[in-house]
């Protein structure tokens, strides 16, 4: 599934796959300063002379491949291309080295500003889809997916929470560290930096999952999330046991538009506190399943991570005595048949991948299928998908192929309307 993906063409480079990142920044936050290092361990896909790395926004200042001092690159507004030091061949392994500096900020793109963003007092990552070259030097394709580690300086009364297992934190000299590792592989677009006045809440029972906030926002957050161990036990009898290398939430002391997940982490804004946004809670946390686990490789199948993510909510609002999955499944029905009936949910195209449609009509998808086939035969359908893809990547046809063998019969006749027809189809019945 390597390549070029049609709803980001402008992103990534085909000639090379990434084995694994190795990303250090120092980041003043009062300046909105950051230097860098990466190193990019990467194996050729085919015979090669040059590649291009994404980077945007911040200047290279010294690009080596395998040490070579004489490596000759050229940078431009959205890529980094550089000259190997001889004609690699299919196979052959190479490191390239980027030191980089700049004042980051998020790229504009058709899906609005992404990447680095600066906050009231601190600094977030939010990439999806194609916002990772805004702090770091990367292959941005969503199939290029590597383990990667991460060390990020700042400054002093701010914590840096980091995708991947924490290997550390250490101050000296009025600067903080911390470090993490991902030895799963990784989507750059699911790499993130929070940064901000963070200290550890307390979460009962909360069996490895960190909780992070400014300390004015503490009995707030302590109560906002206090059913996430309800939730993280939902999810594991649901879908299988928890699939990261860690589970670290973050509450920022801005508001946010939406709350963001990446791998094995999630930020939420202060106004994401109240009981009615509860049910974010439950989709970024199934996120860590379906998107970040099983994992896409083309931007076409998007419905696979929000369609499940969706779903997960209707899950958590049965589970706590609230709508059931039947009734939730009602009510956004009867909401998208008022909505226009031009969105194909196997293919929705760059403009619509994030549309709310994608998120509700993908859920319904799944709860179509559950009604066919039974609950005993879905859940069967669910950990089997969870098991078979976890930390792989996986496409729409796998997963109709799968349903349709563990089911033990043809489904065209559920996923054909729902995944390949623009039309509504009419509301499951269980």
């Amino acid at each position: 599934m390597s390549g070029h993906d049609p709803y980001a063409p402008e992103s990534g480079d085909a000639a090379f796959d990434v084995e694994s990142y190795d990303v250090e920044i120092d980041y003043r936050v009062r300046t909105n300063r950051l230097e860098g290092r990466a190193i990019i361990n990467a194996v050729a896909t085919a015979a090669v002379s040059a590649v291009s790395v994404d980077l945007i926004g911040l200047r290279a200042s010294r690009v080596r491949v395998d040490g070579d001092r004489r490596t000759r690159y050229a940078q431009g507004p959205r890529k980094l291309r550089i000259t190997l030091p001889h004609r690699m061949q299919a196979g052959e392994r190479f490191s390239i080295e980027v030191v980089y500096a700049g004042a980051p900020a998020p790229r504009r793109s058709r899906w609005g500003a992404i990447g680095w963003e600066e906050l009231e007092d601190g600094a977030l990552v939010a990439s999806q889809p194609t916002g990772a070259p805004t702090w770091f030097p990367c292959n941005d394709r969503p199939d290029a997916r590597a383990p990667m580690r991460l060390s990020v300086t700042t400054d002093a009364g701010y914590l840096p929470v980091l995708t991947g297992r924490p290997t550390g934190v250490s101050r000296a000299g009025g600067r903080v560290r911390a470090t993490s590792a991902s030895s799963v592989p990784v989507a750059t677009y699911l790499v993130a930096v929070h940064i901000g006045p963070y200290e550890q809440a307390e979460l009962a029972d909360s069996e490895g999952v960190r909780l992070f906030a400014p300390p004015a926002l503490r009995r707030e957050v302590t109560r906002a999330f206090a059913d996430v161990p309800r939730m993280m036990a939902l999810f594991t009898a649901s879908f299988g046991p928890y699939p990261q290398e860690d589970c670290a939430l973050v509450v920022t002391p801005d508001e946010l538009e939406i709350p963001l997940e990446a791998q094995g982490l999630a930020v939420f804004g202060r106004n994401h506190l109240v009981p009615d946004e509860q049910r974010l809670i439950a989709h970024e946390l199934a996120h860590q399943w379906f998107g970040n686990s099983v994992g896409i490789g083309r931007w076409s199948d998007i419905w696979l991570n929000e369609g499940f993510a969706c779903y997960a909510e209707w899950l958590w609002s049965e589970q706590s005595g609230r709508p059931t999955v039947a009734q939730k499944a009602a009510k956004h029905h009867a909401r998208l048949r008022e909505l226009p009936q031009d969105l194909l949910l196997g293919d929705p195209g760059p403009d619509l991948m994030f549309d709310d449609r994608v998120y509700k009509r993908g859920a319904l998808t799944l709860y179509a299928l559950r009604c066919a086939v039974g609950e005993e035969a879905f859940s069967r359908v669910v950990h089997t998908w969870v098991e078979t893809y976890r930390h792989a990547l996986a496409t729409s046809d796998d997963f109709r192929a799968l349903a349709a063998r563990v089911a033990g019969r043809d489904l065209d006749d559920v996923f054909t309307p729902w995944l390949d027809r623009t039309a509504l189809p009419p509301l499951p019945r269980p």
